[in-house]
């Protein structure tokens, strides 16, 4: 059942890639807390067991296969840390929902100005509203996921990578507030979207799409 000399570290990699779907090492590395360094050491014994593919190229990467997802979903289920936190899980999950339909309502100004005017952002006073509203939302998950992450430690890792998201959007770099596969603020809340459903052992429905 373990693949690698650590059985934290053969679990984490999995499951971030889970979570994620194709990652890069420095994505990777945030979710999994394993070093960038420490990576081909942790993946070498994946990519032979045929749990993950490595991909090179314009979207380089790894990502679980078929098998790996099997031995991940299998993992899971033992993990104790996970097993131990389901209450705590359940607690976090009705409080992230609203905020989480707040979360899909900012972005959506982000993007539109009304529903039929896309956002140019050549506006800086409706950007900065709406930033500020980010902002806020921000605060509001902050706390509820300190407390799972109290419980569950992995979930602690998408605390300062959210605030360096803010940080970057608050500071003028437009594209850390949604845009795909950058690091944004969006792709991030997405994995801990994604990782509450996998770690509750959910399958997502209406509520999640807010």
């Amino acid at each position: 059942m373990v693949h690698t000399d650590n059985d934290w570290t053969t679990f984490d990699i999995l499951h971030s890639l889970r979570v994620k779907g194709l990652a890069n090492d420095a994505v990777l590395s945030a979710l999994s807390g394993v070093p960038v360094e420490d990576l081909p050491e942790a993946l070498n014994p994946l990519v032979e067991q045929g749990f993950v593919v490595r991909r090179e190229g314009r979207m380089p990467g790894s990502m679980l296969t078929p098998a790996g997802k099997a031995e991940h979903l299998k993992l899971l289920t033992h993990e104790p840390d996970t097993a131990g936190s389901s209450s705590a899980l359940e607690s976090f999950y009705e409080r992230f929902l609203p905020i989480n339909s707040e979360f899909k309502q900012v972005c959506k100004r982000w993007q539109m100005r009304d529903d039929e005017t896309p956002n140019d952002h050549s506006d800086p006073d409706y950007d900065s509203a709406v930033v500020a509203e980010l902002t806020d939302t921000d605060a509001r998950l902050r706390t509820p996921l300190e407390e799972l992450a109290d419980e569950l430690p992995r979930f602690g890792r998408y605390l300062p990578r959210l605030s360096a998201a803010l940080e970057r959007v608050r500071g003028g770099d437009n594209a850390a507030f949604a845009r795909p596969l950058y690091d944004s603020y969006h792709d991030i809340w997405m994995e801990l979207h994604e990782d509450l459903i996998v770690s509750s052992g959910r399958t997502r429905g209406a509520a999640d799409e807010g």
